[in-house]
């Protein structure tokens, strides 16, 4: 096994940007909302880009490898995480996601709990995380007479602010934003406003799943310095931990057979190496470490979100 990396599955939006051609050459025509860069879902599944899997979908990587590659107490039925990049130069709709049971009654899918990494934004990006000062009734009326931004809460941010959108919390991402996004495997969304452009929205669903008690949360960690590199534990829930790694010189990991890690480059460049392979990793790039990969090293001068299921 190696450190392995997919084609970025980019995909048009309304809302999206180029921006991503910052740090990629490989962007195609259009407005560039999203890449899926760590994907196996029906409505997106990765190909290998390198060593002797290239070529092979995601989705037959794990019928060949199985526990192998995503570890034993991960189920080979269907990845538990995607992770991408969404780039915005518009405003992207205000929205919430189901949880599990209601998503799995009405949807088929997993409910969809995330976790924001600001990569980078344009001076006075704002996000929307959560309400403010309003019931149920109050939002559910200001959505049928056009006032819901008064009760939306809006945050300035910047790059290297980090947010948990759990299900059932209203947010939105707003102009000129850069984000890594790390989130249950999950393509499931309902949109409660969309600043009046023509595309269908989901009132009853949305007030169904939303939590008005959730409030937003800017995840920190407390950083602890070893020798050549910092770390920090943004967050870990019943669906995912995100360790931020700051590498000044090196770091040397071991892969736990139990799970597969998604690293993800937020800055900055260097070279993951171990027996028989070594990979270079920069910023906006994401590969997934199988839970059997062994020992591995990383140098160079980077920072990295390291991302796996909770098992």
């Amino acid at each position: 096994m190696y450190p392995i990396r997919f084609e970025n599955l980019y995909y048009d939006k309304i809302w999206g940007g180029r921006d991503l051609e910052s740090f990629r050459d490989n962007l195609p025509e259009g407005d560039i909302g999203e890449s899926w860069d760590i994907a196996c879902h029906p409505n997106g599944t990765g190909i290998v880009a390198n060593g002797k899997f290239k070529g092979i979908s995601f989705d037959s990587l794990i019928k060949q490898h199985e526990h192998f590659l995503v570890g034993n107490k991960v189920s080979i039925q269907k990845l538990p995480l995607l992770v991408k990049l969404i780039n915005s130069r518009e405003k992207l709709s205000v929205q919430v996601h189901p949880g599990d049971e209601y998503a799995a009654k009405y949807e088929g899918d997993y409910g969809k709990t995330e976790a924001w990494y600001v990569v980078d934004a344009k001076p006075d990006s704002t996000l929307i995380v959560g309400t403010k000062h309003c019931t149920k009734e109050q939002f559910e009326a200001a959505i049928k007479s056009g006032e819901v931004e008064k009760y939306l809460n809006k945050i300035e941010v910047k790059k290297g602010d980090c947010f948990l959108i759990n299900s059932g919390l209203i947010h939105a991402i707003c102009e000129g934003v850069i984000i890594a996004e790390i989130q249950q495997n999950s393509d499931v969304t309902y949109r409660v406003y969309d600043y009046g452009r023509p595309r269908e929205i989901h009132v009853e669903k949305a007030l169904d799943v939303t939590n008005f008690d959730l409030q937003c949360q800017n995840l920190k960690g407390e950083e602890v310095e070893f020798d050549g590199y910092k770390k920090s534990l943004l967050c870990k829930n019943e669906y995912f931990g995100i360790e931020k790694l700051i590498i000044e010189n090196s770091l040397t990991d071991r892969s736990s057979e139990e799970k597969f890690d998604i690293l993800t480059c937020v800055d900055g460049e260097g070279i993951i190496e171990g027996k028989g392979y070594s990979e270079k990793i920069k910023m906006g790039d994401s590969y997934l470490v199988p839970a059997t990969l062994g020992e591995y090293k990383i140098q160079g001068k980077l920072t990295l979100l390291k991302s796996y299921p909770v098992v």
